[in-house]
């Protein structure tokens, strides 16, 4: 077994893993969706091309050219709405598809992980909290990365236009830069804040369930602890929230800066065209159609890239832990289980502690359980009896010492198949008797 993985992967990295993830998943659905993506984004882009040469056509009289242009702007209009329907269509079937199997996939990785150590960590369930709220609208990732693309070309054909009339032109993109970086700023800061206030956030979904879930209703009632529940719940919830408002009254600060700098380029570009260049009025619809275009594509383009990186490519990370997590506690045990017992069960030495805790629930145990023999375990509450029998079953691994069954290491049999000679009830199992201490465990002996 090696040693589990704490630090998430980087993004880069866990976004091509998703994309190789979806391409074994649809491997002809995924690059239709792409390639018609990009397709859709190509007439939409030629829109200020064919707005220059029809001015050119009606200043120059040129009877040719205002024809041609007027067929290009009606071939791009209908072509935008044409492949944006293709376009839909395919992307909806693709993730459908897609989202069956990467639910599939991460409730298989979450039920192949040996022991129950990761649904205990705090951290470790703060990151899985979050990819369960994530894994249903994860598909929506590659749509986000698609139309990213897509938004970059038409930035591209944009800035190749404006550059046509003069090379300064391409500095307007320079401008747009402080609206680049604050928006792969921002979520990354947003996305902190709400990891900082995870704690608060599952405490709050806690104390909301169980003041409107049946299970706990009975005592909440007898009890009378309905209105300190709710209060408690709103604590809660606005702790988490008030660490999330700040990171975005912050940032949505610096974001407003950086638009209005891209503002202040785009005034200067027209001015500069009109005045400084004296260009034709073509030009200067060319500059007008395409900087207000230009405008539009980075406001989106910022925003997929800030929703990709904010939501999707965590989610993406995430995913990537956890493959990685599954990956590092798989097992490589080829010891046999024995069909039934013949020495029977020892412990040696061996201590435990919770994962988060502390303190040891087992401090240096040696115990001999003999094949074919009844044993009781009997102590107080929080002595170590259900953990004990946890251990026996692979829930754990011990922090030092060892298990044997019938001499050989517990821990290089296959969980698995050592669990199919085991059969045990423990006291937080759905429908078990709530006033049993501990539980009960036997092996064919």
């Amino acid at each position: 077994m090696s040693k589990p993985i704490d630090e998430m992967p980087a993004a880069l990295p866990a976004l091509w893993r998703a994309l190789r993830r979806g391409y074994e998943a649809e491997p002809r659905l995924l690059p239709l969706a792409f390639g018609l993506s990009l397709l859709a984004a190509l007439p939409d882009a030629l829109m200020a091309l064919w707005l220059k040469l029809l001015a050119d056509g009606v200043m120059g009289g040129k009877r040719g050219l205002l024809m041609g242009a007027a067929f290009g702007l009606g071939i791009s209009a209908a072509g935008t709405w044409f492949l944006r329907v293709i376009s839909d269509r395919s992307q909806r079937r693709f993730r459908d598809r897609l989202t069956i199997a990467l639910e599939s996939h991460v409730a298989q990785l979450q039920a192949a992980v040996i022991t129950v150590a990761h649904q205990e960590r705090p951290e470790y369930l703060d990151r899985l909290s979050m990819l369960r709220d994530q894994v249903f609208v994860l598909d929506h990732m590659y749509m986000s990365l698609f139309s990213t693309c897509g938004w970059i070309l038409r930035l591209i054909v944009t800035a190749l236009l404006l550059v046509s009339i003069n090379p300064l032109l391409g500095l307007l993109a320079a401008f747009a830069l402080p609206t680049v970086l604050t928006s792969t700023w921002r979520p990354g800061v947003e996305r902190a804040a709400e990891e900082r206030g995870a704690p608060a956030r599952r405490l709050a979904r806690h104390l909301f369930e169980i003041a409107t879930t049946a299970p706990p209703g009975k005592e909440v009632r007898v009890t009378g602890i309905g209105g300190r529940l709710a209060k408690k719940r709103r604590e809660a919830w606005e702790g988490w929230y008030r660490l999330v408002s700040r990171a975005r009254w912050e940032s949505a600060f610096w974001h407003m800066i950086a638009w209005g700098i891209f503002g202040a380029g785009y005034i200067g570009a027209v001015v500069f065209v009109s005045e400084g260049l004296h260009g034709t009025a073509a030009q200067v619809l060319l500059v007008l159609a395409a900087g207000s275009r230009l405008s539009a594509y980075i406001g989106a383009t910022v925003g997929e890239i800030g929703f990709l990186r904010g939501f999707w490519l965590e989610g993406s990370r995430r995913l990537a832990w956890l493959e990685d997590y599954a990956s590092a506690l798989a097992e490589h045990a080829g010891a046999p289980v024995p069909e039934r017992l013949t020495q029977g069960l020892r412990l040696e030495h061996v201590s435990f502690s919770y994962p988060g805790s502390e303190r040891r629930a087992l401090e240096d145990v040696n115990l001999e359980l003999p094949a074919g023999t009844v044993v009781a375990i009997v102590g107080e509450n929080g002595a170590g009896k259900s953990t004990l029998v946890k251990l026996l079953c692979r829930m754990y691994y011990p922090d030092s010492g060892r298990i044997l069954v019938d001499g050989v290491d517990l821990a290089q049999m296959p969980a698995e198949e050592w669990r199919t000679r085991l059969a045990g009830a423990f006291q937080d199992f759905p429908g078990a008797s709530h006033g049993r201490a501990g539980g009960y465990f036997t092996s064919r002996g």
